[in-house]
């Protein structure tokens, strides 16, 4: 299998812990560089963080234009699903973690993160996966495969912590979506963390600071 392309900041020094973020529909890996940046992460140690690049595919929902994305979308605002699109996200994600664990962090010292497509690809490669993570981090998506989801997920993060942070405004993927999702992962039994914002499909500063607080705990709590 084929994995997907990634940008990375490396420490230059033996890396502590890993955070990967996944990019939106038609960013890139860039768009979150200057997350790395904002993220106070000194007490957790040296930090790799890791930026995956979806592949570029036409959008049924652009009227076929080709961009970055890690499915399809039909429609917006929900109803059918590009399933074989999302279950082969998920399986390249999954070779991701992988071979982060192979490079020397236990995958309990990572964390998975994404923002709108990238924040449903996190929810469904995270709980499916077969090594315990740190913590999931969802910003502005859903929760995909939603109906799957309980018979596909996977033991060992049973009980990971997950982060789940939406606009109030956001018109591109609603509020009650992300509730939605939100109420499912809770269902599971996972400690779900819940933001909301007064901003539209973006992120903000606010929730930067809560998602370095989240990641400054779930590290800490992995162990040094």
């Amino acid at each position: 299998m084929d994995l997907p392309e990634t940008l990375e900041l490396d420490p230059g020094r033996p890396v502590r812990a890993t955070v990967f973020i996944l990019h939106g529909l038609g960013a890139d890996g860039t768009d979150f560089l200057p997350f790395a940046d904002e993220l106070d992460l000194n007490a957790v140690g040296p930090v790799r963080f890791v930026f995956p690049r979806a592949p570029v595919r036409p959008v049924t929902a652009n009227g076929g234009a080709r961009m970055r994305a890690w499915y399809d979308i039909l429609a917006f605002g929900g109803g059918v699903e590009d399933e074989a699109g999302l279950r082969a996200s998920i399986a390249q994600v999954h070779g991701l973690l992988e071979r982060e664990v192979a490079r020397g962090v236990p995958a309990e010292r990572i964390v998975l993160g994404g923002f709108s497509q990238g924040c449903a690809i996190t929810l469904g490669a995270g709980l499916r996966h077969g090594r315990r993570l740190a913590g999931l981090v969802g910003m502005s998506g859903h929760l995909p495969l939603s109906a799957a989801t309980a018979g596909e997920r996977h033991a060992a993060n049973a009980a990971t912590p997950v982060l789940l942070a939406h606009g109030s405004r956001d018109a591109m993927i609603s509020l009650a979506r992300g509730q939605a999702g939100r109420d499912a992962v809770a269902a599971l039994g996972n400690p779900v963390q819940w933001h909301e914002y007064p901003m539209e499909h973006t992120v903000c500063l606010e929730e930067l600071r809560d998602i370095e607080r989240f990641l400054q705990r779930v590290l800490a709590a992995a162990g040094a």
